[in-house]
């Protein structure tokens, strides 16, 4: 008797695991997406009325998945609300569109600070010193289930979309970096994709080394050339801000982000 009630007891366990995900992602879908939401969206969030309507149905989709499953937090006294809240989920769901995969399923804390805080451990510039004590930082992700942003930086980001410079979608394709287990500038690939990321990676890696070192102008920050992480982050950055200049200049980078977020930003321009 007792082997047969374990048995039914891990069968349980088993049917549980295979079919809460799906019952749980209807439960969170079953109404449509509410607008106030959508009015939050279309205010912030400047690439959304160019994106076609499957993805804008896809996008409403990941945020509610996204908010049911993260938890944010308030810090240094900042009040949240669905503008904060619905305006983060937006932009991170952007790297997601097309992309079929979990909605960061790493990630559960958000903590949002009103501007820049401060951050008390080293640091390295992009020419390799190291920079000691307390600085002020717009964002910060980690491996282990958190992301720190600044709200001002955040809304900053997203009002102004042709700067190359966007704090969510930089620490957010951390996330997307790191889901392997590594930072190392690398996000999960189709099997046959690796090598020719990895060559495009590291030719356009040194080439941007080479621009800071010799003061030439890029279309990408300087802050990429800190390590492959960081020159994926930033790469992220300018693929959906500068699209068409990085073209242009990168094509072979651009067309292997492509590859990687599955959309053309420059049809949102």
């Amino acid at each position: 008797m007792t082997a047969i009630l374990t048995l039914l007891i891990i069968a349980s366990v088993i049917v549980v695991a295979i079919y809460f995900p799906a019952w749980r992602r209807q439960f969170i879908l079953r109404k449509p997406f509410p607008a106030e939401w959508l009015a939050i969206v279309k205010n912030r969030i400047s690439f959304y009325e160019k994106l076609s309507t499957d993805e804008q149905s896809q996008l409403q989709e990941m945020i509610r998945l996204f908010l049911a499953g993260k938890k944010f937090y308030g810090c240094n006294g900042l009040q949240l609300n669905d503008d904060i809240r619905v305006t983060i989920a937006a932009e991170a769901c952007l790297l997601l569109l097309n992309r079929n995969t979990g909605i960061y399923p790493r990630l559960k804390h958000i903590l949002v600070y009103p501007d820049a805080f401060q951050a008390n451990h080293p640091s390295y510039n992009p020419d390799g010193t190291v920079v000691q004590g307390s600085q002020g930082l717009l964002g910060q992700s980690w491996h282990h289930g958190k992301i720190i942003l600044s709200w001002d930086d955040v809304r900053h980001g997203a009002a102004n979309i042709h700067d190359g410079h966007n704090v969510t979608l930089h620490e957010f394709s951390h996330q997307l970096d790191s889901e392997d287990g590594i930072s190392d500038g690398t996000p999960i690939l189709p099997k046959n994709a690796y090598q020719s990321w990895a060559k495009v990676l590291s030719h356009e890696y040194q080439e941007l080394q080479d621009d800071m070192h010799n003061h030439h102008r890029s279309v990408m920050d300087y802050y990429g050339a800190t390590n492959p992480a960081e020159f994926f982050a930033v790469a992220t950055e300018t693929f959906f801000e500068k699209p068409a200049q990085l073209q242009k200049k990168h094509p072979e980078l651009f067309a292997e982000l492509q590859k990687v977020y599955r959309v053309n930003p420059i049809d949102w321009q």
